[in-house]
């Protein structure tokens, strides 16, 4: 099992087994801090009492240390575990997560209780999958240290594929695994032998992002702009320094963007030598955001590196997702972090981003044109409303076209749209009307027929009475950020044994951040505005204002270009297969590859989904480093 992850710890690896209590820790390294011995895991703590395996960082754990040195507590070496285990022994379980600050999953084994506790942090920036194989109790970061268990039985989960197709990814807690599940952000659970083989154990939230996002809301920051600034810029300032401790090689992910170079220039500011900085570019243009970041470079005295790469270079990628990412995900932006990634990975060990800076501080256009939709729609009483948006989504798209083309609407995929806004009218909140209007498959029983989603977050927001960007922030860095953004960057960046850190997602800046007025994070229809104005105080306002082109790559065009045949081969296979109702995918990639409509995200996602099977049923190996899970199509699974 360890072996399968070798990827995210070429450095080191260890087992502890424990034969007559029946646990065995695993733990590959990427050693970062205390590159000794003294650093090596599983870890024992000084009493003996606690063993620990941990992914990613405590960045506190300097503080921590001298708090626990005043109490008594002495050290072998200098690595963040060894203060970890410590805290746990001084203050429990979950008085010692809340004064984490970090990035981490953990597995800890109490040898006197004897129970197994697993948590993750705040945001769930690091993976935590767990579940049962047979009667033994099985966790890791990634599915595929799982499934090459010799009991596991993997059989796809149809409600968990319903929910992949329409956000093209899986929320936490699920997986596509049934039984398996992603211990949710904020997290952490215990097992105890005397619970029994099948024990359910239930997770405790030690920090719901929900509650604290409402926590701020209630509690608005009253201070002037210039008082707002200063504490921005201090949070960020020590959110980075933490983030720079390191005993190898660092740098810098840098797009030229407000969040990227926000915290390159904190960091140049802390450093003593230049930065090194880290970007790709794109030949087509309407992808290219090289330039913009070789500008800001030049302007900061950063090292900076940049690497164009051609179509061929970044389609190259795409044979290498499924296995990267265990399970289908279709964010297409997952090819350039992969690529950037890798550059960065050619010099230094470490890496910042400027990941969370959109989703924190309003940045996203959706919010605004969302808010505004429901404005002019939410006011139309609920029932009316959903009366209307079922009449409007029962009239196929392809009719719609012919009647908005009458009335001089040319828009592409018009039709489609329309009938999308249709669907979400009929939703009977405001949560929900937000989940249609993002969805991908915005109908995903089209596709599965009889199989029902199971609940998440979008669901339980009933409370609201309108949609405002406040309500799409909070569902975003609930569902979004952890299983999107955060999944892309994880598995991107440890397929190249990269560390990547997020210094806008400390935790205190985001407190911070939902404490800000919403008219500060949005004015003027422009987002990020208070992140904004710290940027020009750092980087001259010119570099920075400019239309946000994302970091994305033109898959419409490959698929119908240079990558169609392997996308004509996998689109046969799904045909095959019968897991999804073939006629709504035949019509629209038909429509897709003939250049009649655009459908680049949900053709990406059933390519992804079909990539994915196909790798998992590659037995040719002959070894069990790559499930072979149980595959229901339609039929088979009644």
């Amino acid at each position: 099992m360890s072996e399968t992850l070798r990827h995210r710890g070429p450095d080191d690896a260890g087992v502890w087994v424990d034969a007559e209590a029946g646990i065995a820790l695993g733990h590959r390294r990427l050693s970062i801090l205390d590159l000794s011995p003294e650093g090596h895991q599983p870890m024992i703590s000084a009493d003996g009492g606690l063993v620990a395996v941990l992914n990613g960082e405590i960045y506190n754990f300097q503080e921590l240390r001298k708090e626990l040195e005043a109490l008594g507590h002495r050290f072998r070496g200098r690595s963040d575990t060894e203060v970890m285990l410590a805290a746990f022994s001084q203050w429990g379980v979950e008085p010692s997560l809340r004064r984490f600050n970090g990035m981490f999953a953990l597995g800890l084994w109490n040898r006197r209780e004897r129970s197994l506790t697993l948590a993750r942090d705040r945001f769930g920036k690091k993976p935590l999958y767990y579940g049962w194989a047979g009667r033994s109790f099985v966790f890791g970061s990634e599915l595929k240290a799982l499934c090459c268990h010799p009991e596991f039985q993997a059989e796809m989960d149809r409600g968990a594929l319903a929910l992949y197709l329409r956000h093209g990814y899986i929320p936490a807690p699920y997986s596509i695994y049934e039984g398996i599940r992603k211990l949710t952000a904020g997290s952490y659970l215990t097992l105890r032998v005397a619970d029994g083989a099948g024990a359910e154990p239930g997770a405790l939230r030690y920090w719901p992002v929900e509650e604290a996002f409402e926590r701020g809301l209630a509690a608005p920051h009253a201070g002037s702009v210039e008082e707002l600034l200063e504490e921005l810029r201090a949070l960020l300032e020590d959110a980075v320094r933490i983030r720079m401790i390191a005993d190898v090689p660092l740098g810098a992910f840098l797009s030229g963007g407000i969040d990227s170079s926000v915290v390159v220039a904190l960091m140049q500011g802390l450093s003593g030598r230049p930065v090194k900085t880290f970007a790709i570019g794109f030949r087509e243009q309407a992808f290219d955001e090289a330039a913009y970041a070789s500008a800001v470079a030049r302007r900061l005295g950063t090292e900076h590196t940049e690497l164009y790469v051609s179509p061929g270079d970044a389609m190259a990628v795409v044979p290498l997702l499924p296995a990267m990412f265990d399970e289908p995900f279709a964010d297409s932006s997952q090819i350039p972090t992969y690529l950037v990634s890798r550059l960065a990975r050619s010099e230094v060990t470490v890496s910042l981003s400027g990941d969370g800076g959109d989703e924190l501080f309003g940045g996203y256009q959706a919010y605004l044109v969302n808010s505004r939709a429901w404005s002019r729609y939410g006011r139309i009483p609920r029932a009316a409303r959903v009366l209307l948006g079922r009449a409007v989504a029962g009239v196929p798209a392809r009719r719609w076209d012919g009647i908005l083309r009458r009335a001089g609407v040319q828009r592409e995929n018009a039709g489609w749209r329309f009938r999308r806004l249709g669907l979400a009218l009929a939703q009977p909140t405001p949560a929900l009307f937000y989940r249609d209007l993002i969805s991908q498959w915005e109908r995903p029983a089209e596709l599965l027929p009889g199989v029902a989603e199971p609940a998440t977050v979008f669901g339980k927001k009933a409370e609201t009475s309108r949609l405002s960007p406040e309500l799409m922030m909070g569902v975003d860095a609930a569902v979004y950020l952890p299983d999107d953004v955060l999944v892309k960057v994880d598995r991107a960046s440890m397929a190249v044994s990269l560390e990547a850190r997020a210094p806008l997602l400390d935790y205190r800046v985001a407190e911070f951040a939902w404490r800000v007025p919403v008219d500060y994070k949005i004015r003027e229809g422009e987002g990020k505005w208070l992140l904004r104005q710290l940027a020009y105080r750092l980087v001259p306002r010119q570099l920075l204002d400019r239309p946000k082109s994302g970091f994305a790559v033109p898959v419409g065009e490959w698929i119908r270009g240079p990558l169609r045949h392997w996308a004509e081969d996998l689109m046969a296979a799904t045909r095959r297969e019968g897991i999804l109702e073939a006629g709504p995918v035949t019509e629209r990639w038909e429509a897709h590859r003939e250049g009649r409509a655009d459908w680049s995200a949900q053709m990406w996602n059933v390519l992804m989904l079909q990539a994915w099977v196909e790798k998992v049923r590659d037995r040719s190996s002959g070894t069990r480093t790559d499930c072979s899970p149980i595959l229901r199509g339609r039929t088979s699974a009644g």
